[in-house]
Order: structure tokens, then C-alpha cells, then sequence
């Protein structure tokens, strides 16, 4: 399966802890759950045109939930947290939230 840069980031995670972050230069992601670092790395370069000096990448197991006698699971999911390189300029998707 050939996943385009669209893809593989697939929404921004917005709480308190990557806002403070981002004064760090560090922004998450919610990311595709096969993709790897360099493709990461190469898919924020392309869609916001910045410069990544790293990327970490946590994959999370979804959490059992029930409603009743029903039992389900949520999907599970893959976070990146991508540096950005020290010259590099913010993203600016970003910008307006803090």
C-alpha cells in the first residue's frame, strides 16, 4: 500500500502538555499506524514545508470499553512527536492556538 504524505499525518493533538511543548519547537501528531520515522520526517517536510531535526513515535493499544454487556475496543493509534531543526520556522497551523 503506497500512502501519500496526506496519509500518513492524520490529525494534530492539541492538549496543554504539546502546547507547552511547542515553545520547544516540538509538535505531535496523530500518525498513520505503519509508517515509519523517515517517512514521518519526509511527510511534515512536504505538507508544511519546515525543517525536522527528529522524530519520536509512541504507538498506543486502544482501550477496552463497554456499554452494558457489550464490550468493544477503540482502534489503536500512533503518535509522533517531530522536532523541528533550531533555523527551521514554525508550522503555522499552529500558530493561532496559543
Amino acid at each position: 500500500m503506497k500512502l501519500t504524505s496526506h496519509d500518513i499525518i492524520r490529525k494534530p493533538v492539541i492538549t496543554e502538555k504539546t502546547m507547552t511543548a511547542m515553545a520547544e519547537n516540538k509538535y505531535t501528531f496523530i500518525v498513520h499506524i505503519n509508517s515509519n520515522k523517515s517517512q514521518i520526517k519526509r511527510a511534515v517536510e512536504e505538507v508544511f514545508g519546515v525543517k525536522v531535526a527528529s522524530v519520536q513515535t509512541i504507538r498506543t493499544m486502544g482501550k477496552t470499553k463497554r456499554m452494558g454487556v457489550h464490550v468493544g475496543k477503540r482502534s489503536d493509534y500512533k503518535k509522533a512527536i517531530v522536532t523541528l531543526a533550531a533555523d527551521s520556522k514554525g508550522i503555522e497551523f499552529f500558530e493561532g492556538l496559543q
